[in-house]
């Protein structure tokens, strides 16, 4: 579906909210994806357009397709499930910790965590029939570690560097199904995380590794 867009529709497919999957583009190109099965347009004011998970797909597919073109991006996801301030052509990505490159702090890092943040609040409230947006989204279902990660750094929590020494938190993927692993080396950190991830909708309990005897949050989205 995607070689059938126009290489302006695939401009505006490619730049949308990667959480949201918030739109910005003419009303001819908007009404060309919304044809397309690609987007819709909410119905409450300001009726703005997003894409549909068919468009999400081709997002995801032409980001892929970029960054198979060009450099390898930073921070680009490895096999321990760690994933970079970044994903390929700038898009945002919320720190799971143990990066080798962290983000840039400061001001500017923090207004793209908190609109990322927002991005995805209104994607919960456009999901869900009742409107509310303190349960998790589909797309964090589908995208558990960064949806974990957001809520962590959206709410100040610092994430681990690439020391494992220094603190901080880290988000893994684990085998059981919808749940993610959450380390911290204090144990008082580790709770205010768990504070964290279920204000946010999540059910976060407290484990200790059998063998390492390490303690960590298994925290999964709540559904109701």
């Amino acid at each position: 579906m995607a070689r059938a867009l126009g290489a302006g529709l695939r401009r505006v497919v490619r730049a949308a909210d990667p959480v949201s999957g918030r739109l910005k583009g003419t009303q001819a190109q908007l009404a060309g994806l919304v044809e397309r099965g690609l987007a819709f347009r909410h119905p409450r004011a300001p009726h703005g357009h997003f894409l549909t998970p068919a468009g999400h797909r081709i997002r995801e597919g032409e980001d892929d397709a970029a960054g198979r073109s060009g450099p390898e991006p930073e921070g680009a996801a490895s096999g321990g499930g760690t994933s970079g301030s970044r994903a390929s052509g700038g898009v945002f990505a919320a720190r799971v910790g143990g990066e080798e490159e962290a983000a840039e702090g400061g001001a500017a890092r923090v207004r793209e965590v908190r609109s990322a943040w927002q991005g995805l609040l209104e994607l919960r409230r456009m999901s869900h029939p009742d409107g509310a947006t303190d349960r998790p989204c589909g797309w964090e279902r589908g995208h558990l570690v960064q949806a974990a990660a957001l809520a962590l750094e959206a709410a100040g929590h610092r994430p681990a560097g690439a020391d494992a020494g220094d603190g901080g938190y880290r988000v893994r993927e684990t085998p059981q199904p919808e749940a993610v692993a959450v380390y911290e080396a204090e144990g008082e950190a580790l709770r205010a995380c768990a504070a964290t991830l279920e204000a946010a909708g999540w059910q976060a309990g407290e484990y200790t590794e059998p063998r390492t005897r390490t303690r960590y949050l298994l925290a999964s989205p709540r559904r109701a």
